[in-house]
């Protein structure tokens, strides 16, 4: 079971597929996520723009959207998770602040928004997490300070492109998390 742990949507439960093909952050890492993000180092959360990449069941943006941000757009290709997302928004009654773009967040289209926050938790060790940082990069996603948050395992291998540089880095059991800016 996922819930979001706080703000106006506090408690909600959480829809997960079936299956291990997601692996959603576990409610004890979001809730670390989410108080760190109250750092003054950060943008604030409250009226945000956020983008959660490889979305599946849209967890770290709803987190985010309870916590007050104005906008969560979510980046998943796969139909279950596409579905997941769209009944967890659904039961929140949120859709009008959020977008669902059934794209691949290694090739995303030109950002018309840039955001204050993108999460992005790409499966595990296959080399998804540089071209989707070069895909953020080069599409515009990411707003002058803002900050992208970057789950993957302890042993995954990063080559960080040179615009952006590491501001944070904490690890839990298998997974670390990056905390990433543009570099000044």
């Amino acid at each position: 079971m996922s819930r979001i742990i706080a703000g106006k949507h506090r408690g909600r439960r959480l829809s997960i597929p079936k299956g291990r093909d997601i692996r959603p952050t576990t409610d004890r890492m979001r809730e670390r996520l989410f108080s760190m993000l109250t750092h003054s180092r950060y943008p604030d959360l409250h009226g945000a723009y956020v983008a959660d990449l490889f979305a599946g069941t849209g967890a770290l943006g709803l987190e985010a959207l309870s916590r007050g941000a104005a906008h969560v757009s979510f980046v998943e290709k796969a139909p279950t998770s596409i579905a997941t997302i769209k009944d967890n928004v659904a039961s929140l009654k949120a859709e009008k602040e959020v977008k669902i773009l059934k794209n691949s967040a290694t090739a995303l289209p030109k950002a018309t928004q840039a955001y204050d926050f993108i999460f992005m938790d790409p499966p595990y060790r296959q080399g998804l997490v540089e071209p989707t940082l070069l895909s953020i990069i080069s599409g515009e996603w990411l707003a002058e300070n803002g900050v992208i948050i970057c789950e993957l395992a302890v042993d995954d291998p990063l080559n960080l492109p040179t615009e952006l540089e590491i501001i944070d880095e904490r690890s839990q059991g298998q997974q670390r998390v990056l905390f990433l800016n543009f570099r000044e």
